[in-house]
């Protein structure tokens, strides 16, 4: 069964939408709680989880569970949010009766967890271990063949049930990972307010809202304030409020504010660098890379610009096609691809070709590596 969403046209009036998760909880050792937050759900859990998130939750899970006679069953599942690996947890939750499914760990535990809660119409319950995309959050998967190619994306009628992030376990994954969060956050605001501008629809293929572009912009003003302190103590692993408040920005208002603001270049341009042979950047530091295009696309004011440049410098971003191991003559398999027929980048005001999109990729490259050179 494919999910689809009829596309709402650019400059097409629509009724203004916001959905969020039924409830976020977030902060240091949560998860000791989170029977007392999952129990309105049901009393039967499946628990799909990967290796790492298994080893780093399982023990405060059980403890949260007390004297319960709640019924709990913990799967491995197999690594990529598959069609098979979907079709297997489905029979689990068949047979054994299941109330709720709760992924753990990254985010493709996540998407196969939303993806058999959807399936079998069951609630589905969110454990993030890293917090390298906004992915806990929002109302959709990416779904991959058993060969691990690329299949669709799936969205969902509603947002997760609960998303409960315990800080001390985010704290003690490698900083990369919250940074390409931060990557991936740092789009949220200028993606919204390129949507706004072009009168596009948002991720959830509605209006954008007040709410939703004030939760956006809330993200942006977090990442400034607190990201370069949040980099500086992860490295560290070290939980501070920097910390707190960077991790509910990268998961919470990232993810509500994506679904409900809309996505532009930024995202395309990380969909189209996918293509790239050798690539070896995360999702969120494509996508900050991304946002400098975008900003140049605009085009946004020089004070803006300089101000996203300095931030990606601060916290490790990438400013450069050598930072994420792109080579130049490559750079057009991505442009081709990232404005593709159906992708975000149309959703920026004016006409956009790959010729024109490639332009302000080397551009972008070319101002980072100016800015690398001024700040040796």
């Amino acid at each position: 069964m494919h999910v689809t969403l009829v596309n709402q046209k650019k400059g097409t009036k629509m009724l203004k939408l916001i959905r969020t998760p039924q409830k976020y909880i977030q902060g240091r050792d949560a998860l000791n709680e989170f029977y007392d937050y999952a129990k309105d759900y049901g009393k039967r859990f499946l628990f799909i989880a990967s290796n790492s998130g298994l080893k780093h939750c399982k023990e405060k899970i059980e403890n949260s569970f007390k004297d319960s006679d709640s019924y709990r069953r913990y799967e491995i599942f197999g690594g990529v949010a598959s069609n098979g690996e979907i079709e297997k947890m489905k029979k689990i939750v068949e047979e054994d009766n299941i109330d709720a499914v709760v992924g753990v760990g990254g985010g493709s535990a996540i998407d196969t967890a939303k993806a058999t809660a959807y399936y079998t119409d069951k609630k589905v319950l969110i454990i993030p271990t890293v917090v390298a995309t906004d992915a806990p959050c929002t109302g959709l998967s990416v779904i991959y063949n058993d060969d691990r190619t690329f299949d669709r994306y799936l969205f969902y009628p509603d947002n997760p049930n609960m998303v409960m992030v315990d800080t001390s376990i985010i704290v003690q994954a490698p900083a990369r990972f919250l940074v390409a969060g931060m990557g991936d956050a740092l789009a949220t605001y200028f993606e919204a307010r390129a949507c706004e501008k072009a009168h596009a629809p948002s991720l959830e293929n509605g209006g954008i809202a007040q709410g939703g572009m004030a939760i956006a912009k809330m993200c942006h003003d977090t990442l400034f304030e607190h990201g370069e302190i949040a980099k500086v103590s992860i490295e560290k692993n070290l939980l501070n409020e920097s910390i707190e408040r960077i991790i509910e920005a990268a998961t919470y208002l990232s993810g509500v504010g994506a679904d409900n603001g809309g996505l532009a270049a930024a995202h395309s341009i990380y969909n189209g660098f996918t293509n790239i042979p050798g690539i070896s950047a995360m999702h969120g530091e494509v996508v900050a890379f991304g946002t400098i295009v975008q900003l140049l696309i605009e085009p946004a004011p020089k004070e803006e610009l300089k101000e996203v440049m300095d931030f990606c410098y601060k916290v490790g971003l990438p400013m450069t096609l050598k930072d994420m191991n792109v080579k130049e003559e490559d750079v057009m398999i991505g442009c081709n691809a990232a404005c593709a027929e159906g992708e975000s980048i149309h959703n920026m005001v004016g006409e956009m070709t790959p010729e024109k999109l490639k332009g302000f990729v080397l551009t972008a490259n070319a101002l980072g590596e100016k800015y690398y050179e001024e700040h040796k």
